[in-house]
């Protein structure tokens, strides 16, 4: 089998990373050499590959996926959103600069070029890649220097698969409209739908879907069932307003709980380190906005972000920090990451990302913090607790800790209080319920990590249910012919369709 093709969605958090993965794992299972790649990838929880490159977590996970390392061609382009009008522009796993909307426009004909040439490479290595688009190809306002989605498929010859969450309501309007938007040179690169999380008996469906293909001469591969807790690394905070929905919706904390509070920064980033905590049998991890919701919790975690400066003034403003020294006075415990640790020091200069000089921090850890223009990527290995701890780093901060001060990974801790640059941290089994132990010592709590937990296999057996949605309720036949054949001929054209070019 030789071929591509690229899996889009009606909207952001439609199911597009999930069927991605789950086709690659399905392939990957039927002794197939596939990989992962999205050309274009707007999100702040990204990871760091061997060789050092930094790429969008999803994709990483894709290639575990694949029983691929992750390389920094399977995502060439990443985007990191500073602000509502400003990103940094990744290029190849490394930062290239800092844009607004319109600066981004004058770089698109050369980073087009960078993308097309990472597919190439990945279809010379590979007999099949898995692309992903990024939000919606009906986005017609940015259709021109498309390099995500039809702009991708139309230069590349990739047939596309368009995914609908009916969860969301509206599917069958949203996929109709979806291909309605689309001048009839993308129309033709539409090769047919797939519905995903879907509640309920599929013979209700059955009118709608034979309705949509009678519309628009395209079949539906498939209707993926909901699945509670399937995907682990999220591309972006979308995904958190379904946790929150949950965590606010599921049973209390019960008495044999540990209660986490991880603090919901405005510009969150890497939240995917607190997956490794979900998944202990106990632990009950929310997202908070404001400080009551900290008062009951045992542990405060105050995750990365890509905005420190205006992160921390946004927790000042709900009186965040407060609850967080009344916790830390308390005996703690409070665990920063990244962004969250240099929150945690006496002081912060930054005159990179938010370019405000010196500021104060919250002043529970005996540290200082500076901001260099250089981005510190990397992929260190460490000890704690007597455990093997392997980690990545992304950060512009570098926290210094006093002389002196207790060491905690490549940071610090004072008391209860502790921080590091680490990500992934807690995805090492044996630091994890280490420090979970010291944590409910320290909050007085009755709780005990279970033994045997592994996180590498709870991911494993989740990208094994992605590829059983895929094998047991999607037309493999017909995704096959897809992959093999390319766009199928003939389709017909749904008016109006734009003229946006390619």
């Amino acid at each position: 089998m030789k071929g591509a093709l690229l899996v889009a969605g009606t909207t952001s958090d439609a199911g597009k990373s999930v069927v991605t993965a789950g086709i690659c794992r399905w392939l990957a299972r039927q002794g197939v050499d596939v990989a992962p790649y999205k050309a274009q990838n707007m999100s702040l929880n990204s990871f760091v590959t061997p060789q050092g490159a930094e790429i969008g977590r999803a994709q990483a996970v894709q290639a575990a996926a694949c029983g691929l390392e992750p390389h920094a061609d399977m995502n060439p382009i990443l985007l990191k959103p500073g602000s509502d009008r400003r990103s940094q522009v990744v290029v190849l796993g490394s930062p290239l600069t800092d844009v607004d909307a319109m600066e981004y426009g004058a770089l698109k004909d050369r980073l087009r070029q960078v993308a097309l040439e990472s597919l190439d490479r990945l279809r010379a290595a590979h007999d099949v890649v898995i692309c992903e688009g990024a939000g919606s190809p009906a986005e017609i306002n940015l259709r021109r220097g498309d390099i995500a989605n039809m702009g991708l498929a139309r230069a590349a010859g990739l047939p596309v698969v368009v995914v609908g969450d009916i969860d969301r309501g509206g599917v069958f309007a949203a996929l109709y409209g979806t291909v309605a938007l689309l001048e009839p040179a993308d129309q033709e690169m539409i090769a047919g739908f797939v519905v995903n999380k879907f509640r309920g008996a599929p013979e209700l469906l059955a009118p709608g879907l034979d309705t949509l293909r009678e519309l628009t001469g395209r079949p539906v591969y498939g209707v993926l069932p909901w699945l509670d807790g399937l995907w682990l690394d999220v591309e972006d905070s979308l995904a958190l307003e379904s946790r929150d929905r949950a965590a606010a919706g599921g049973p209390p904390y019960g008495r044999q709980s540990l209660r986490v509070a991880v603090v919901r920064l405005p510009r969150i980033s890497n939240f995917t380190d607190l997956d490794a905590l979900a998944c202990e049998p106990g632990v009950v991890v929310r997202f908070v906005t404001g400080p009551g919701e900290i008062a009951d919790a045992d542990l405060v975690v105050i995750p990365g972000s890509r905005a420190t400066v205006p992160d921390l003034r946004w927790m000042r403003e709900r009186g965040i920090d407060r609850a967080i020294a009344e916790t830390a006075a308390a005996g703690g415990p409070v665990l920063g990451v990244c962004g969250g640790y240099q929150m945690l020091a006496r002081t912060i200069t930054d005159l990179v990302e938010s370019g405000e000089g010196t500021v104060p921090g919250l002043g529970l850890l005996p540290a200082t913090v500076e901001f260099a223009a250089a981005k510190t990527l990397g992929t260190p290995v460490g000890e704690a607790y007597g455990h093997r701890v392997a980690a990545y780093e992304i950060h512009h901060g570098t926290v210094t800790p006093d002389d002196g001060a207790e060491p905690f990974l490549d940071g610090c801790r004072a008391g209860g209080v502790f921080g590091t640059t680490w990500h992934g941290a807690l995805e090492n089994d044996d630091f994890r319920r280490a420090f979970l132990t010291e944590a409910a010592s320290l909050a007085g709590r009755d709780f005990t990590p279970a033994p045997g937990v592994s996180f590498a296999a709870l991911r494993e057996r989740r990208l094994d249910a992605l590829g059983d949605l895929v094998e047991h309720h999607l037309d493999t036949a017909a995704l096959t012919r897809l992959l093999e054949c390319g766009p199928p001929s003939g389709l017909p054209m749904l008016p109006p369709g734009g003229t946006m070019g390619p």
